[in-house]
């Protein structure tokens, strides 16, 4: 079953925290597997309210990341999961925040992030676009 058993496709909002001065993507390591880099993403949660406030929310526990929603990007459906994609210019980064002791963060260009997160063919496409794609 392509749904993981749900009777509709899980929701999941996904920030791509930016810096635009600087033309660079904050990408940080999945929990499951530490080798891999992704962006902060998860599930809509009732109390979120709107989509846009789950992607900070998913921003701030993972990756220590404040800023603001500046632009949705794309929603992208697969058999099990909704993805939308929000830009999320960076104001500042907590030292210590929810999963700092499980993840690693790290700045890097488009290029860069783009190769980093091309295992998981939506994070990718969401990456390809957003307004840091056309910067480079």
């Amino acid at each position: 079953m392509g749904n993981k058993g749900r009777e509709v496709p899980r929701v999941v909002c996904c920030a791509i925290p930016i810096t635009s001065a600087a033309g660079k993507v904050l990408v940080i390591t999945s929990r499951k597997r530490q080798d891999l880099w992704v962006l902060p993403k998860g599930g809509w949660e009732a109390t979120d309210g709107i989509l846009e406030a789950a992607a900070s929310r998913e921003a701030l526990e993972e990756a220590g990341v404040r800023g603001r929603i500046t632009r949705y990007v794309t929603t992208i459906k697969s058999p099990s999961t909704t993805y939308h994609f929000y830009e999320l210019e960076v104001s500042s980064l907590d030292k210590d925040w929810l999963e700092s002791k499980e993840r690693k963060r790290e700045w890097v260009d488009y290029a860069e992030a783009s190769r980093r997160v091309a295992w998981k063919p939506e994070l990718a496409q969401g990456l390809s676009l957003s307004s840091i794609a056309s910067q480079r």
